[in-house]
């Protein structure tokens, strides 16, 4: 049983799995699609609310450099991930990779790991979305209740767990369900209703910058690193490595393409400029947006939950309606990342249920639909259960731990595999290796180990379930160490 921890699948056999459409995941998406996808996963909360916090508290104008920091280490990842994504066109993302080149415990834990990144990402974006919905309506003079627009349950470091006196999250829970049946009827809807959703929101930042720029005051933006006031992480550079950790959670997504290889044209070619490319572009929205808000407001009173709507405030009564437009922005990018996450969610399920490893109603595509129709129902059920009860705090972290986890075993994987199997053809490739890949890896478990501890508590006990699930069903079932049996 120990040697079956560690077995593991072969390109080849990937590549035939991955050429299976008779029975499987339709090819419709184009690199155009790719890209407006990655872009509807990237550009959401990171940069309508934790630039501001970010600024204020940490970094000051500087968040500017923390940006681009924190893209730089999705560089690293982005361009492991490419490499991998047109070797391995197939739906399992870094668990497929993991599989390949480490075993498949390893899978394993890398897949349950995603589930952090995708799922809890989903459920953190609603309540996000939930939010501002509420003020939306706020300010059309329609109320909702607090009992059934947050979460039941609060968690603080110091007193632990205990009761809002809400009920349950309704909003979070239905934007949730409604993305989550668009998934579940077909790639090109959702692809369709993403394009719509990242139009919308790439107008209105357009529109933002367009208003703001001729208003900016350079006075603003500086000192450009404000002064260390003397404690790590509050300012200084420091400050703006911390506000890098911060904002890391602003570029996730991107992996989440490569959970689309299978419904890509031409993957090989496509999945690289879809993730290279939404990176890219939302990397430079945010740093041109990030000069306009600290340009037009002090970073000093930029704490707040709608630091770009403070700023449109500023520009005076005549863009008092921008405000407004800017809140249907928001809405916009949060439901777009909601739909992305759930996408490579119910995939990820999906590849594991193709190798067994989970239970086979997960593995099955719909004969109308063509998409894994049981898989994103569940996914999604899941997913409104942890959006209508929990609290943002600690689904984000949950979120943001298991990112870097998948981050940091497909760089390492990346060299795993070109110590292994040098010539194998490779339509793209990461450059400068071993550089990147070590670079990627090391700044991913770094960024982990700064993470608070509660954090680390929460991953150990959610790999523990993983584990039992896994040496309870997948080990009995698993599709490779039949195979491997029966060559024996």
């Amino acid at each position: 049983m120990s040697k079956g921890l560690f077995i593991k699948k072969t390109i080849k056999s990937l590549l035939d799995e991955a050429a299976e459409t008779k029975h499987g995941l339709k090819r419709s998406l184009s690199a155009f699609n790719l890209v407006a996808l990655g872009i509807g996963a990237i550009i959401g909360a990171g940069i309508f609310v934790l630039s501001g916090q970010a600024a204020a508290e940490y970094a000051g104008p500087g968040i500017l450099l923390s940006f681009v920091l924190a893209a730089i280490i999705c560089v690293f990842a982005a361009l492991c991930y490419a490499e991998f994504a047109s070797l391995i066109p197939i739906a399992g993302s870094a668990y497929s990779y993991a599989y390949v080149t480490m075993g498949e415990l390893t899978a394993w834990i890398i897949g349950w790991g995603l589930t952090m990144e995708y799922l809890f990402s989903a459920a953190t974006v609603s309540v996000g979305w939930s939010g501002y919905f509420v003020s939306l309506l706020q300010d059309i003079g329609l109320i909702v209740p607090k009992a059934i627009a947050s979460a039941p349950l609060n968690y603080d470091v110091v007193t632990g767990w205990s009761q809002t006196g809400s009920l349950i999250n309704v909003p979070a829970m239905l934007i949730v369900a409604i993305m989550g049946i668009l998934v579940a009827v077909g790639i090109k809807a959702a692809a369709s209703f993403n394009n719509v959703m990242v139009v919308i929101k790439m107008s209105v930042i357009v529109l933002f910058i367009g208003c703001g720029i001729a208003y900016i005051n350079m006075d603003n933006l500086t000192p450009f690193i404000p002064e260390n006031t003397g404690v790590w992480g509050q300012f200084g550079f420091s400050g703006v490595l911390r506000g890098a950790g911060v904002v890391f959670f602003a570029f996730i997504g991107f992996d989440a393409l490569s959970t689309l290889a299978q419904e890509a044209r031409n993957p090989q070619k496509d999945l690289p400029i879809g993730m290279l490319g939404s990176l890219g572009i939302s990397t430079i929205v945010y740093i041109i947006v990030g000069v306009v808000l600290l340009g037009l407001v002090s970073y000093t009173i930029l704490d707040v939950p709608d630091p770009i709507a403070l700023a449109v405030n500023a520009l005076g009564s005549k863009f008092v309606w921008l405000r407004f437009v800017i809140k249907l922005a928001i809405l916009a990018g949060l439901t777009s990342v909601v739909l992305v996450m759930l996408l490579g969610q119910a995939r990820i399920f999906y590849t594991m249920a193709q190798d067994g490893l989970m239970p086979k109603a997960f593995g099955k595509i719909h004969d109308k639909f063509h998409t894994p129709f049981f898989t994103t129902m569940m996914v999604t059920l899941a997913c409104m259960i942890f959006a209508g009860v929990f609290p943002v705090g600690i689904l984000g972290q949950l979120t943001s731990m298991g990112t870097l986890l998948a981050f940091a075993i497909v760089c390492f994987g990346i060299l795993v595999l070109r110590y292994k199997q040098p010539t194998l053809h490779r339509p793209f490739k990461t450059p400068f290796v071993p550089w990147i890949p070590l670079a990627g890896t090391l700044a991913c478990v770094i960024q982990m180990i700064a993470l608070p501890g509660i954090t680390w508590v929460q991953l150990i006990v959610w790999m523990c379930i993983g584990c039992w699930i896994y040496f309870t069903y997948g080990v009995k079932n698993s599709r490779v160490r039949a195979l491997a049996s029966k060559k024996k």
